[in-house]
């Protein structure tokens, strides 16, 4: 039997597409996993693809069946999973061998094992993949980090199963080690804040004017056809569209209002702090699906403080329902530039070099945040006109000119409603922080140096200084 060309381990979901693609494009690929019945499940499923798949019941019997040097993806748990697979790998692999991590690791644990099998004699690469399962069987995006020998040798495969934008490609190498669990765990923190600003506008939509789903889908589907293209905005007038087969009732009304979650948003969070990067709209997001969680306690809070709902917001409807569009667009602006710089810091804190312009071209088609804008990031990058922060750029520049004041009359209207946008407020607050030379921390350095002795720097001279704080002054 002809040797396969890759190795796949894990046929979960995931797992399972991503095999299907790689077969569907012409590569040999020998699939295991650990229970004989889901790869003869899978075997079973792979219908016209099934001769380009070679099952494996065993890890020797995986080496054996690669052509080496022998690339073997793994797709399983993040984790304690992950390292147990690696270790066992290490048992039947050889010199030049690549494992290949692509689940949604922790970049700092790709970081770790990158550099545990460093000088092992087998070669570790962290892969990025974002699209869902549906990327992962027509064309994810792909995000990859290791060393650039090890990328051109899958580059081949990786990139014929990618997604593609105009025929080209979503799929690259970005850095050594960590990069590419890196920037897909930024993807993952905006597209938490995305998700939660379109929620935030389906809140005001139903509870402030009063629409009911299919209404609400109806604008959604609209404004898909504009600058706010994108395939979350396409999803959610689908979901908004749909009817629950069970009880006649639209799908959205019969779902509990608790949102889950499974990490990505939250390291985004606590990277982002760590660079001093502030990412408010990702960290509002990430706030509000902890707050979804607690729905008992919002339930008795809303027995303590009455049921007061959400107030009815009045006005011409054509006009809101074009500052509600404006107001997503400049929120979703803000959280690109804020992700963007996180990945920005990043890059120099780890000696990445991240290609930004690469990351927003391979972000145009196949992962769950594309959309529209991301072709206008990377023309902005690529420029150069973009290199301190998105908001600088002058497209950027342009579009929130036009959009801020709709997206400050939203939040205002929302917050005397009752209806809460902590996304949407957080990304104006940024954008009004951000565009004022100067803040108001000239009073905040004050009080630390009367408390704490921390001086301050004086407007027009350097060094350090101390106020006339006198014996009220903590020692």
């Amino acid at each position: 039997m002809e040797k396969a060309e890759i190795g796949l381990i894990g046929l979960g979901t995931m797992g399972s597409n991503l095999a299907l693609n790689i077969a569907e494009h012409g590569h040999r690929i020998a699939v295991f996993n650990r229970t004989k019945a889901r790869t003869d499940a899978f075997l079973e499923g792979a219908g016209s693809l099934r001769d380009m798949v070679v099952p494996c019941y065993s890890l020797e019997e995986l080496a054996a069946a690669i052509k080496p040097p022998r690339p073997v993806i793994i797709m399983v748990l993040a984790g304690k999973p992950v390292d147990e697979q690696i270790e066992a790998l290490r048992g039947v692999l050889s010199d030049n061998d690549i494992v290949i991590d692509a689940g949604n690791a922790n970049f700092r644990d790709t970081m770790r094992r990158f550099s545990e099998l460093s000088g092992s004699g087998l070669t570790f690469i962290g892969m990025g993949v974002s699209g869902g399962e549906e990327g992962a069987r027509h064309g994810p995006s792909i995000m990859v980090g290791g060393t650039e020998d090890s990328w051109k040798r899958v580059e081949r495969v990786l990139t014929a199963i990618s997604a593609k934008f105009k025929d080209e490609p979503c799929a690259a190498w970005l850095g050594t080690d960590g990069a590419g669990h890196f920037v897909k765990t930024i993807h993952n923190g905006i597209e938490y804040a995305d998700m939660q600003m379109i929620a935030e506008i389906y809140g005001i939509l139903r509870d402030g004017l009063g629409m009911g789903p299919k209404e609400i889908g109806k604008v959604f589907e609209d404004w898909n056809k504009g600058r706010l293209d994108s395939y979350l905005i396409e999803i959610t007038a689908r979901v908004l569209a749909a009817d629950d087969a069970k009880t006649g009732k639209p799908v959205v009304d019969i779902i509990l209002d608790r949102a889950g979650q499974k990490g990505t948003g939250k390291w985004s969070v606590i990277e982002a702090q760590q660079l001093g990067i502030p990412a408010t709209a990702i960290e509002a997001a990430v706030a509000a699906r902890v707050l979804s969680s607690i729905k008992d306690e919002r339930q008795a809070a809303e027995k303590a403080y009455g049921n007061i709902g959400v107030t009815k917001i009045s006005g011409d409807k054509a006009a809101l329902l074009k500052d509600l569009e404006l107001a997503l667009l400049a929120g979703k602006i803000a959280a690109y530039a804020q992700g963007f710089a996180v990945m920005s810091a990043a890059s120099k804190e780890f000696n990445w070099n991240l290609p930004m312009p690469t990351i927003a071209k391979i972000w145009r088609a196949g992962c769950i945040i594309r959309s529209q804008m991301l072709d206008t990031m990377a023309e902005a990058f690529g420029s150069g006109g973009a290199s301190t922060n998105l908001l600088m750029a002058p497209a950027f520049t342009t579009m929130m000119q036009e959009a801020h004041p709709s997206l400050r009359r939203t939040v205002a209207k929302a917050s005397e409603a009752g209806s809460p946008v902590p996304a949407l407020a957080s990304a104006l607050a940024y954008f009004d922080s951000y565009r004022q030379g100067r803040g108001t921390s000239n009073l905040i350095q004050a009080q630390r140096d009367f408390f704490g002795a921390h001086g301050f720097e004086r407007i027009g001279e350097q060094g350090a200084f101390h106020g006339p704080w006198g014996s009220g002054a903590a020692g």
